[in-house]
């Protein structure tokens, strides 16, 4: 039975089973659904900043602040309009290697931007 355990240990582990570390980095999807069917994604890896995502030099300055921690963003000053077309954002993927999810609903695409310090801001 002393076999057992290194066995069970090693099955119990993604290093046993050949999966790819996960890189030092951050690679996150940003994903937007607004009242009006409108839909919009895209990537953004930091260190280096990079992706789809119109500012990724911003954004990732913005969530390194936070240790990729998006519920502790900091709202950026900046009036919006106070009508009610909500917006369900939401972010999967890794930072640091470690993995985060955050979803929210926003009043409007603006009310989501500045929520967000402009992470969410890339609707046309």
């Amino acid at each position: 039975m002393a076999f057992v355990e290194p066995i069970t240990a090693c099955a119990l582990t993604l290093a046993c089973l050949g999966a790819p570390p996960q890189p030092a980095g951050a690679y996150v999807e940003l994903l937007m659904h607004t009242a009006d069917r409108s839909t919009g994604a895209v990537s953004l890896r930091c260190q280096p900043a990079g992706g789809t995502h119109p500012k990724p030099v911003d954004a990732c300055t913005e969530l390194a602040a936070v240790n990729g921690h998006f519920e502790r963003l900091q709202s950026r000053s900046q009036a919006c309009a106070l009508i009610y077309q909500p917006v369900d954002v939401s972010a999967y993927g890794h930072w640091s290697g470690e993995p985060i999810t955050f979803a929210a609903t926003f009043g409007n695409r603006c009310l989501a931007a500045v929520g967000t310090n402009g992470i969410f801001d890339f609707l046309p």
